[in-house]
């Protein structure tokens, strides 16, 4: 059977035409007016896309890497920990990361029997400590497991306005963990931007800010970085955004001699997640797995439908585990080559994306550096004017969260299941810097909700 090209036989249209015939069928109507929307970013998007108005080579596509499917773990007793990861994995998890709450947890007793050849094992750290760190590195080098630190003395900054000691000590620290560790040992926290109302142009730029920052201060970076990125429902923007994210990090690495590729983690945001109708939120986090695996991430985290409202459970950690086996095993997402490459609409917004966040980093780096910045609250105060206008489109109903302020169900009662405080926590101590501080778009609303409930 010969390879024919199927479009032949019709003659080529140009957007030009496209152009003169949508005008045509709207009959007077301004073109960019009606069709052409702005994105928060200041992303104009149109209304089609057409390969003569663009440089892209949509028959080069690059080869991507299966995604892997992470399960988290906050360790709190050894033993259960333990069992729960052999759990998980023999019901579908490809890689563990554990959130570890004291430096005296022993890693030979959480490792045991767990299996090591073709498993990655991520260690989310709470603390900084040169000692546990090379504790985890002897046990991966001794046999021979791919494991992964994740350590990020800015995000504490960023999440709890101090750093772990004080920045001369955290970075000392660090740069002791750099030359004595062989794996992977720094990981740029980015989901707080996200979840506390950032743009994507902003996300970008501050991860980008947050990365330089530690090119700047480690001396010798010989290992892959890992950058932990949460993904909203705006489909192909969100594709884009881990695309030019990227991009971005490669170009700026490249600066610094550093040839390794970062790792990209994703996990779905919960900015737009619900506490009503808490069905929805399924839907919400495949979608934005789906963004995450077209984007490029190496692996993802799944959110659980009651992760809001509920302490980790066995039914909610399935559900959200099936979501990405379903994606994998009967939708294929991980057996070709990366879909979005050559897709005009993506590869624009992926383009304007990192244009946007380059410029608006480079800004950054004119006025001293993002913890200069966080230090003197213009992260803070940008992150918030962005999140202003986000939570008014929510509140006049613009940016629509279906079952909360859409068709809600008034006969849905929330009160007496609520086993965590899904609301933002105020605690009054002393900070360096004030915290970036991460909301719901739902939360007011909620609240009155569960007041009036009877």
């Amino acid at each position: 059977m010969t390879n024919n090209n199927l479009f032949s036989d019709f003659e080529a249209v140009s957007s030009k035409q496209w152009k003169q015939q949508i005008q045509y069928d709207l009959k007077g109507a301004d073109y960019n007016e009606t069709l052409v929307w702005e994105s928060p970013e200041g992303i104009k998007v149109k209304p089609f896309y057409h390969n003569d108005e663009t440089e892209i080579n949509a028959n080069i596509l690059s080869s991507s890497t299966p995604f892997v499917i992470v399960q988290n773990i906050f360790v709190h007793d050894v033993q259960k920990s333990n069992a729960r990861a052999l759990d998980t994995l023999q019901r579908g998890a490809e890689s563990i990361r554990f959130t570890i709450a004291s430096e005296s947890t022993s890693i030979e007793d959480l490792m045991r029997n767990l299996p090591l050849e073709n498993t990655t094992y991520y260690f989310n750290l709470p603390f900084l400590s040169v000692e546990f760190a090379s504790k985890v590195n002897e046990f991966a080098s001794k046999n021979n497991g791919k494991f992964i630190l994740q350590v990020d003395p800015i995000g504490q900054l960023t999440k709890e306005g101090n750093w772990f000691e004080n920045i001369e000590k955290d970075f000392e620290k660090l740069n002791t963990i750099a030359s004595k560790t062989a794996i992977p040992f720094l990981t740029i926290t980015t989901g707080i931007y996200q979840n506390a109302g950032a743009n994507m142009v902003q996300q970008l730029a501050y991860t980008l800010a947050h990365v330089n920052e530690y090119f700047n201060r480690i001396s010798d970076i010989n290992q892959p970085i890992t950058i932990e990125v949460t993904v909203g429902t705006n489909y192909f923007f969100e594709i884009a955004k881990l695309r030019a994210l990227r991009i971005l990090f490669n170009a700026l690495a490249k600066e610094y001699n550093h040839n390794l590729d970062c790792i990209i983690i994703a996990t779905p945001t919960k900015r737009n997640k619900t506490l009503y109708d808490y069905n929805v939120n399924m839907l919400r986090t495949t979608t934005e797995c789906m963004s995450a695996i077209l984007g490029g991430a190496d692996a993802v985290a799944n959110l659980a439908y009651d992760a809001l409202y509920h302490k980790d459970n066995e039914f909610g950690d399935r559900i959200a585990r099936n979501q990405l086996l379903v994606l994998k095993h009967e939708s294929y997402f991980d057996k070709v080559n990366n879909t979005a490459d050559g897709a005009y609409y993506i590869e624009s917004l992926t383009d304007q994306l990192a244009e946007k966040a380059l410029e608006l980093f480079k800004d950054i780096e004119t006025n001293g550096g993002l913890i200069t910045q966080l230090v003197e609250g213009t992260i803070q105060r940008k992150i918030n004017e962005s999140a202003k206008k986000e939570q008014e489109l929510f509140d006049s109903g613009k940016e629509v969260l279906l079952g909360t302020n859409k068709y809600p169900n008034k006969n849905d009662r929330m009160k007496d299941d609520l086993e965590l405080f899904p609301f933002v926590k105020q605690y009054e101590r002393k900070t360096l810097i004030k915290p970036i501080i991460e909301k719901r778009l739902a939360e007011k609303l909620e609240q009155e909700r569960l007041q009036n409930e009877i």
